[in-house]
């Protein structure tokens, strides 16, 4: 995982609430002289910063218990919710910052495509995509340290960005509709030949050989992947278009219609599948499982990573002031090291050392938010002192 770095925080700055304004926050024509800086939007950062908190949760869940961490017919209830890869909270963190990164490329292209100027479009064009290149072979690289990484999805993001970020609004939500409905349709067809007992398992499930040859890397991103563009493009593009539409808009409306989503993908759920546990294609169609990938995931997780940033937004904005926030921020604007950080603390503490070992849900929360106070203090120390992270000062360099 990744943070928008610095720069693209910066254009966030200028892309916040105007001090005197008469109009859209977003129209070019009240785009702020260069005299006249604005506050920097605080949401994004605090959004981004309590997303990994939930993704480091789920990963060192996951890693530490293993098989374990999978719900079983008598789990209690946070188990079944913090099941990596079926329960309700699975991948929608990591999903929620999908979201957001959408928000901050809109905010950091938002001069050049309001402007109009060809050579300043092909300036952050080129921008996104040195950063995604950049993120795509270190994500590479880190997948033979911890597997399934999301590093190396979200370079593939910010390429993917480079090329959507002038098309018009109605195209944004077109791509990311067929980005979802192709998921669904590709769900459908791996549903149906297991059923018929012709699997496709060069899709589904390619050896390691596979998958670091052209080929593999190819499925990997698009689709066979922890995270792949399809459907996880629809995360992107939904952000991009919010970053549009950001001071012209109710956040708390978008969160209320967000939350109604989710419900309802759910209500819509329980309706077609109850009864009907050995159809297994109606059940893998309509399921809101994250690694079915159907359209009821899809619209599900969007509409809570809506609610969740539009909400943290509105509370972060509203208490901006205050120590918590201020900490927040701080490890929102420092999200790829603490990211890498989480990873090889791991491998320290447990495989190494041996210092924590899988006992459960319990022993999960207990590491993983003791990681956390500790990375939240070192992070507001270091934004303080030194400034920019030491990954982020890297990835800044190279990305422009």
């Amino acid at each position: 995982m990744s943070d928008l770095d610095d720069a693209a925080a910066d254009a966030a700055a200028d892309a916040a609430t105007p001090v005197v304004t008469a109009g859209p926050v977003w129209s070019s024509s009240t785009l702020p002289p260069v005299a006249h800086r604005r506050e920097r939007l605080v949401g994004p950062d605090v959004t981004r910063a309590l997303a990994l908190v939930g993704v480091v949760i789920m990963n060192y869940h996951g890693y530490l218990n293993g098989i374990d961490a999978a719900a079983g017919s008598d789990a209690t209830l946070p188990q079944r919710w913090f099941d990596p890869w079926t329960g309700v909270l699975s991948t929608r963190f990591a999903a929620t910052f999908v979201l957001v990164a959408g928000v901050g490329v809109t905010l950091l292209t938002q001069r050049s495509r309001a402007g109009g100027d060809r050579a300043a479009i092909r300036d952050d064009r080129w921008r996104l995509v040195r950063r995604g290149v950049l993120l795509y072979a270190v994500g590479f690289v880190l997948d033979w340290i911890w597997p399934g990484t999301i590093l190396f999805f979200y370079g593939a993001f910010f390429m993917a960005a480079a090329l959507l970020f002038t098309l018009r609004t109605r195209w944004l939500v077109a791509v990311g509709a067929a980005a979802a409905i192709a998921a669904a349709l590709i769900q459908w067809q791996v549903v149906v030949h297991d059923r018929d007992g012709d699997p496709l398992s060069w899709l589904t499930s390619p050896d390691t050989l596979s998958s670091r040859s052209p080929r593999g890397l190819v499925l990997d991103t698009f689709v066979n992947g922890t995270h792949p563009l399809l459907p996880w493009l629809a995360f992107l593009c939904a952000g991009m278009v919010l970053g549009r539409s950001l001071g012209r808009v109710r956040l708390g409306l978008v969160a209320a219609a967000g939350a109604s989503v989710t419900a309802l993908t759910y209500l819509v759920n329980h309706l077609l599948t109850n009864g009907h546990a050995d159809d297994v294609v109606r059940v893998a169609i309509w399921s809101t499982r994250p690694f079915d990938r159907g359209l009821l995931y899809t619209l599900g997780t969007l509409g809570s990573s809506l609610a969740a940033f539009c909400l943290v937004s509105l509370a972060a904005e509203r208490w901006r002031s205050t120590l918590l926030v201020r900490v927040l921020r701080s490890a929102g604007e420092m999200t790829l090291s603490i990211y890498v950080a989480h990873v090889f603390v791991f491998r320290g503490l447990v495989d190494r050392a041996e210092m924590v070992g899988g006992t459960g849900l319990d022993t999960a929360l207990v590491f993983s938010l003791t990681f956390w106070v500790f990375a939240l203090a070192i992070a507001a120390w270091w934004r303080r002192f030194v400034g920019l992270g030491p990954l982020e000062r890297i990835y800044r360099r190279f990305g422009g």
